[in-house]
């Protein structure tokens, strides 16, 4: 047998075993009362592994999904999806809703001892939009005054519009009016950063559990950094850990879903994600539960790499030569569902006629499915490029249902005359890594929102915008999500017909080829009670969960 492949099956089964055994030793605190079971442990599967538990280095779901449940910021989101104060206290907004003052929570810990202060905030802040750090959200800040300026060399970080006056107050001041800014700042992003562990650990600060420290319901531990496996064991120090009834959450990284479905079956682990088969065959599963974030799929065409991509009928046709329909049906089989456009469903409606987003901004011909058309199409493209055929390499993960879903993509657009795909898959981390750097011709991107609005999925593709790798760029569509955010801010419906112009700008300029909006059934076992879900944002926040009887 091959030496990796022992190494590999022996971490697997240690892991299986830790697993098995790990719900023996803790108990729970609540074990007096009748609705707690007497271990508190939870065992959960993640299909990629964990790429950075640094607040300003974070792309990726799972990563904030670590970071929502290790940290602590001035608001958390209840399980409608409304802010709720956590180390804020009190929120004075003046100024016509340009500047906010905080009072903050007194006698709250980082898990080194240290006191959460206000100045926790300003260090977090200037941090991740300083132009060193490198940050790819950093964009995210830019309605704060000066943080484009300061993230583009122009301006000092000290410049930036948030302010300690004292240990416990904050004053936040933006550049324009903000109506979702609330639930940006219950988003890890926008958490507090300990200065004294990030002078301490240098660059290796959130690269592995022992290089961070935390302020919220649970703290990092037993992660090297590579592992596959992890734990976020309850933080004693927390300032609300009387609502917090699980010891432990033991996370163990599962690219194939028969082993994490396997594991769940053996009662080894307490939820799994489903995928293709496994969805039809557990429909009636009294412990299946079907979840349709507001996260989405698309193929993305590097301009930049691939000279024929600039070319519009070129990626039109890549476009129409892709049945999303089969794809999602025959293919993924997971409750996964084709896209009307970049925008999935679920983002918002029309402030006066209540019409969805992805309806009202639908361009048919940039997710339809017409093979011939898409042939006639690259036909002229050819010509008009002087190409003759395209051989491309599509980038994708190593997952289950991103390999499947790449070798559909391959092979239908292999139908297209001169056109040849080879499919190369690699582990997520290094995907985003690549993707991050443009270092790809073609490639599968997953987008996640953090709120539920438009502009969340926008701005991925505005100019200057660290996501937009692909090339895409439109004057027209900068002018008008600019004015959306910052000429209509307090007009809703002007700057709701301008994003929806903007979808189809982008769509009509086929700037991205939209795919289906990801499905994410899992097994979640009975007993587990008070997951709070966000489709629209960190996807699971585990802080008042429980196992019951």
């Amino acid at each position: 047998m091959n030496l990796k492949k022992i190494i590999a099956a022996s971490t697997a089964f240690a892991a299986i075993l830790i697993l098995a055994g790990c719900g023996k030793s803790t108990q729970s605190n609540n074990t007096g009362n009748g609705k707690y079971a007497k271990t508190q442990t939870l065992n959960w599967t993640e299909n990629t592994a964990l790429a950075t538990a640094d607040i300003s280095k974070a792309t990726d779901t799972l990563s904030f999904d670590v970071l929502m449940n290790t940290q602590e910021g001035l608001y958390r989101l209840d399980k409608n999806g409304t802010p709720k104060g956590a180390l804020a206290t009190k929120t004075t907004i003046t100024d016509n809703g340009k500047h906010y003052t905080f009072d903050l929570r007194k006698g709250v810990k980082w898990t080194n001892g240290d006191p959460v202060t206000a100045k926790d905030f300003v260090y977090s802040w200037q941090r991740t939009v300083a132009p060193k750090t490198a940050s790819q959200d950093a964009f995210y800040f830019f309605q704060v005054k000066n943080a484009e300026a300061i993230n583009s060399g122009k301006k000092p970080v000290s410049s930036l519009g948030i302010k300690a006056d004292g240990n416990y107050k904050l004053e936040v001041t933006l550049t324009k009016p903000v109506t979702y800014f609330k639930k940006l700042l219950a988003w890890p992003l926008f958490f507090p950063i300990n200065q004294n562990a990030v002078n301490k650990f240098g660059e290796k600060y959130g690269t592995a559990s022992k290089y961070t420290v935390s302020d919220g319901p649970f703290k990092l531990t037993k992660w090297s950094g590579t592992s596959k496996s992890w734990t976020l064991a309850k933080n004693d120090s927390y300032w609300d850990k009387k609502a917090v009834h699980l010891n432990k959450i033991n996370e163990l990284v599962s690219e194939d879903t028969t082993t994490s479905y396997n594991l769940f079956t053996a009662k080894k682990t307490d939820a799994t994600l489903l995928s293709g088969q496994q969805v039809k065959n557990n429909q009636h599963n009294p412990n299946f539960v079907k979840r349709l974030p507001t996260a989405t799929t698309r193929l993305d065409l590097n301009q930049n790499k691939v000279k024929a991509f600039k070319n519009f009928n070129i990626r039109r046709a890549f476009s129409l030569a892709i049945n999303r329909s089969q794809l999602t049906k025959n293919v993924l089989q997971d409750g996964s569902v084709p896209l009307k456009g970049f925008v999935p469903a679920k983002m918002g409606n029309n402030p006066k006629t209540g019409e969805a987003f992805d309806k009202e901004a639908y361009v048919k011909d940039a997710v339809s499915y017409n093979l011939n058309q898409a042939k006639t199409l690259l036909k002229k493209g050819y010509k008009q490029t002087g190409v003759k055929q395209l051989h491309v390499t599509l980038l994708t993960s190593d997952t289950d249902s991103s390999k499947d879903a790449a070798e559909f993509i391959q092979a239908d657009l292999q139908k297209l005359p001169g056109v040849k795909i080879q499919v190369q898959s690699i582990p997520f981390v290094q995907l985003i890594s690549k993707q991050a750097d443009k270092n790809y011709q073609t490639t599968v991107q997953t987008w996640q929102s953090v709120f539920a609005d438009p502009i969340n999925f926008l701005d991925v593709f505005e100019k200057g915008s660290s996501y937009n790798t692909s090339g895409y760029n439109s004057s027209k569509y900068d002018t008008l999500l600019d004015q959306s955010e910052n000429k209509f801010g307090n007009q809703p419906e002007k700057r709701w017909s301008n994003l929806v112009e903007a979808e189809k700008t982008l769509m009509n300029d086929q700037g991205t080829i939209p795919l289906y909006q990801v499905a994410k059934s899992q097994l979640l076992r009975k007993n587990v009670k008070n997951v709070v879900y966000n489709p629209a944002g960190v996807p699971y926040d585990w802080k008042t969960t429980y196992i019951a009887k």
